[in-house]
């Protein structure tokens, strides 16, 4: 949902050659492909950055994540013409036309850490909302995200995840209460006259700040690596350019608006979770506990792209066939113990990361100013130079080395500011 903690396997997922998806099935696979849980987090970035800062910094990244969803569209197209016979599925494949094996690899390993990153970012929030509910406990958080990878470890066991599926829609009906209710008390607070909007500051006068948030925004419009997969789904692809446009607008106007309704709720008092500034009654614990089970339920969807990576990779080992497979290539006994290991493992891995994150906030930025700066910017940027320069003009040359270099200083130091601090 959104990198954002996003529930398909960009990394994973083939696009057909003739698609069959409407035009609305389209958009609403666009809104759930990048419009996630971390939303709840942009108010603590306009906090962080100011309210006038932070709207234009979701302006912005959001633009400029539209305009490389299109820049990868226009190298698959581009790589069809030349070479008919070998279709382009995956931000994988795009990687390899440009770069050979060492374009895979660093796409997959780039999208493999962000889709580790996205799943941290789960227990993160599970566990800071549980702890907020049970907070007459003083129980750490760290103690909640132990508790749910054993639960976790259990329904990554489950065969199909089919029967999952449907929690990822009570996740998001809670995210859309929880925005409500924080719209709702922000109205009721302006009607009241309980705060002034001069106290609340448009820039903040530390870079570092902006930067912070910067990482929030590029975050919450992860998805990117399912651009071919949505453009390769459509009846209708011609359409896909303006569609993709029309969400982005709407997805931008959502996040402003609660971005700015939230911080102006809060103020200094607003925290990386949105959701923890809610009164102390029981229709926000009703909703935390919603998201909570939401959440707990959709995990395995976020996680079992890594599963298939894992296996996929150990299943191509010489010494794995041998030790877990029969002749007639059926799995054995050791073959269906190994895989719920590196399951059981990759999850108490990822669990074991989220305990040492400090706050939501804080990893979200990081996971958003590294790997999605460079998934969102950098690549698109390169692979549209390799594959479009010669016939490309001087401003849209100009336009990718932009992407390319600003992508890459703003991941630098923004990773920098991140684990040093603002």
């Amino acid at each position: 949902m959104g990198t954002e903690f996003h529930t398909t396997a960009a990394l994973l997922e083939s696009s057909p050659s003739t698609g069959t998806a409407s035009a609305i099935q389209t958009f609403g696979n666009i809104i759930v492909s990048v419009v996630g849980t971390g939303i709840l987090g942009l108010p603590f970035a306009f906090r962080i950055a100011g309210w006038l800062a932070g709207s234009i910094g979701v302006i912005v990244a959001g633009i400029a994540t539209y305009y490389c969803m299109l820049l990868l569209v226009q190298c698959r197209d581009k790589q069809a013409s030349q070479e008919p016979t070998q279709e382009t599925k995956t931000f994988g494949d795009l990687g390899y036309k440009c770069l050979g094996n060492a374009g895979r690899f660093l796409t997959e390993f780039l999208i493999f850490i962000s889709q580790c990153g996205g799943s941290v970012a789960y227990l993160v929030f599970i566990g800071q909302n549980l702890a907020s509910i049970f907070k007459s406990h003083s129980y750490p958080v760290s103690s909640f995200i132990f508790f749910l990878v054993l639960i976790e470890i259990a329904l990554s066991w489950i065969g199909s995840l089919s029967s999952l599926a449907s929690f990822s829609i009570i996740a998001d009906i809670c995210n859309i209460i929880a925005m409500a209710v924080v719209v709702k008390e922000e109205v009721e607070k302006l009607v009241s006259g309980e705060f002034k909007f001069s106290d609340r500051i448009a820039f903040t006068s530390n870079i570092g700040g902006l930067a912070f948030a910067g990482g929030m925004a590029v975050f919450c419009f992860g998805g990117l690596g399912m651009t071919l997969a949505l453009e390769g789904s459509m009846k209708e692809k011609q359409k896909f350019p303006s569609l993709l446009a029309k969400a982005f607008t709407g997805i931008i106007l959502v996040y402003v608006s609660f971005g700015f309704s939230g911080y102006m709720a809060y103020g200094d008092q607003t925290e990386d979770i949105v959701t923890l500034n809610l009164l102390d009654n029981w229709s926000t614990i009703a909703v935390q506990i919603g998201l909570c089970l939401g959440l707990v339920f959709t995990f395995p969807m976020m996680v079992h792209p890594l599963h298939e990576i894992i296996e996929g990779k150990l299943e191509n080992s010489e010494w794995y066939q041998k030790l877990c497979y029969k002749n007639d290539e059926t799995l054995t006994r050791n073959g269906k113990f190994g895989r719920y290991a590196s399951r059981a493992v990759l999850i108490v891995v990822l669990g074991v990361l989220a305990s040492f994150v400090p706050g939501f906030g804080v990893f979200v930025s990081l996971v958003g100013s590294t790997v999605c700066a460079m998934i969102s910017f950098v690549l698109p940027a390169i692979f549209h130079l390799i594959i479009l320069g010669p016939s490309l003009n001087f401003w849209q040359k100009a336009f990718d080395y932009c992407f390319l270099i600003c992508g890459s200083l703003f991941a630098c130091y923004g990773t920098y500011n991140t684990i040093f601090g603002a």
